[in-house]
């Protein structure tokens, strides 16, 4: 009883008074620790239990694992989930839905999606919400290519399993990671069949995936439409604001849902500080900053501190971004750094550059994206012996970038691309149509970006490299499957490099397309040779 009504310590001090505590016991104290967000304590206990020699049983299990899920991440938690799988197996228990579809939400959390498959396949009995889970995990953990083939496998497969709400969440939190507007669209239908648009959760993925594949008015209409908001209904579109590149209007939405009384969130301020960081507004975004605190009573947190650093150094003031992270009252951690050496790449500020990095080298030792964009600005000052060492450091801790990956759906498939891809069938015309396509442009003013190459090569081998990269290849993709006069949408895992953006601008003009292209900063409009965000991103 006491659990039920989240009165932990009621609960915990009647629980210590019993003597001969049955394992039903332990499940009741156990269950509330861990549905009342208690997970470290009910892992403590679970430990507790096991030296008494008290057995589990099915529902223990359960609990347990709901712990772990709610419990602070760490490595000892992983190895902890994966000790309590082994318990699972050693006394026969693999064979209860409900325990393996927690166990899979274990994985999913700590990003452990080959483990979470891996139970999953083995199940000899899935319910729709061990679907939902897996479809969950694989859209959590940037696998969304994974999450909708699983979606629709399931749907295609015969089985009697009906999507439910939670299984919507997903598949479209996956839709939008891919910009799949198309497979969006059909999941809108279904979820009008099913009566989901009652649904707020289901609601606000519909306007976010909306947002985030191009059709950001559609997105608003669902918004204007709906009878009950909520504070993410409102964060999804000042988000979706700010990634299209319409800083004034989050700003101005921000402004609304505060007339309307809705209390921002942490999330909020990301989203609102991040729009006006996209469209150089430093003026709005410092005086929404400094609002936090006074008007609306939110701490900042460290992501807020980089959404500033990022805003400041964007437009180029980097003393003022460092300054910032100087006087900040919590540490600065990677993110808030990162932000500093992005804007550094951005303005080519070499010594402000070896500071952050020296930073995000400390607490990031294993990150290759950090020495890789330390790299890029060397490069682009011509230091090639600093640029060497910098490859040097990433071969000695086998570091290796991530490889540029681009997406693009045709006709409701969706195909990816990686640089210098030899294994698609139509590669060959594909780099026909842009070598075709970069002599026209040079006769037009285009000159290459080579400086984007880390290597020092000689020009040729630079432009053939540079004509290789993923989201090139899925705009020549999209150029000869699709048809005339149809949008072309691509996602890209990682921020659009100068050329390609250049590039991109031309074929629009050229080719008189429509090309909507978002990376992992925002979305970039191309129409008529121009860009929507004005080459400032």
């Amino acid at each position: 009883m006491y659990t039920e009504f989240d009165s932990i310590d009621n609960a915990r001090y009647v629980f210590d008074k019993i003597n001969d505590k049955t394992v039903f016991v332990w499940n009741a104290i156990l269950r509330g620790l861990a549905l009342g967000g208690y997970g470290e304590e009910g892992l403590t206990l679970y430990r507790k239990m096991n030296e008494m020699v008290v057995e589990s049983d099915r529902f223990t299990y359960t609990y347990v694992l709901k712990a772990c899920v709610v419990a602070s991440p760490s490595l000892s938690l992983i190895r902890k989930g994966k000790e309590i799988h082994g318990h699972v197996l050693r006394h026969g228990f693999e064979s209860y839905v409900h325990i393996v579809t927690t166990l899979m939400d274990v994985y999913a959390r700590f990003g452990c999606v080959s483990y979470a498959g891996s139970v999953f396949k083995e199940m000899p009995v899935r319910n729709i919400v061990s679907w939902s889970a897996m479809i969950s995990c694989y859209a959590k953990n940037e696998r969304p290519f994974e999450a909708l083939e699983l979606f629709w496998e399931m749907m295609s497969g015969g089985l009697d399993v009906v999507p439910n709400s939670v299984t919507m969440v997903s598949v479209l939190q996956a839709c939008a990671a891919l910009s799949a507007l198309g497979q969006g669209k059909l999941i809108h239908c279904y979820v009008l069949r099913r009566g989901f648009d009652s649904i707020l959760p289901v609601v606000n993925s519909l306007m976010n995936m909306y947002a985030k594949c191009g059709s950001l008015e559609i997105g608003r209409q669902i918004f204007d439409r709906m009878v009950k908001r909520d504070t993410v209904s409102w964060n999804s579109m000042i988000t979706g604001y700010g990634i299209h590149g319409y800083g004034l209007e989050a700003v101005e939405f921000f402004k609304d849902m505060v007339r309307n009384e809705i209390s921002p969130s942490i999330i909020t301020f990301v989203s609102v500080l991040g729009a006006c960081s996209h469209a150089g507004l430093v003026t709005e975004g410092k005086q929404i900053f400094d609002s936090m605190t006074r008007e609306h009573k939110v701490t900042p947190s460290r992501e807020h501190y980089a959404c500033v650093v990022d805003l400041l150094g964007r437009a180029g003031r980097l003393e003022e971004a460092a300054k910032v992270v100087e006087g900040m009252r919590i540490e600065p951690g990677p993110d808030v750094w990162g932000s500093l050496l992005g804007a550094c790449r951005i303005h080519c500020n070499v010594e402000l550059a070896e500071r952050a990095s020296t930073r995000l080298f400390e607490l990031e030792p294993m990150n290759a994206g950090n020495y890789v964009l330390l790299a890029d600005i060397y490069v682009a000052a011509r230091m090639w012996e600093e640029v060497s060492k910098v490859k040097r450091v990433l071969e000695a801790r086998k570091l290796e970038k991530v490889p540029g990956c681009s997406w693009i759906e045709v006709k409701r498939k969706i195909y990816s691309f990686v640089s210098i891809d030899e294994m698609n069938p139509q590669m060959e015309q594909l780099h026909a149509l842009l070598v075709r396509l970069s002599s026209e442009m040079k006769e037009k003013g285009y000159i290459p970006e080579t400086k984007v190459v880390l290597y020092d090569l000689d020009q040729v081998e630079k432009e053939r490299i540079l004509l290789g990269h993923s989201e090139k290849l899925a705009v020549a993709f999209g150029l000869i499957n699709s048809g005339s006069g149809e949008i072309i949408r691509v996602m890209k895992n990682l921020r659009l490099c100068e050329d390609c953006h250049s590039v991109t601008k031309f074929i629009s003009k050229f080719t008189e397309r429509e090309i909507f292209v978002r990376d992992v900063n925002r979305i970039h409009h191309f129409r008529d040779g121009f860009c929507s965000c004005n080459d400032y991103w």
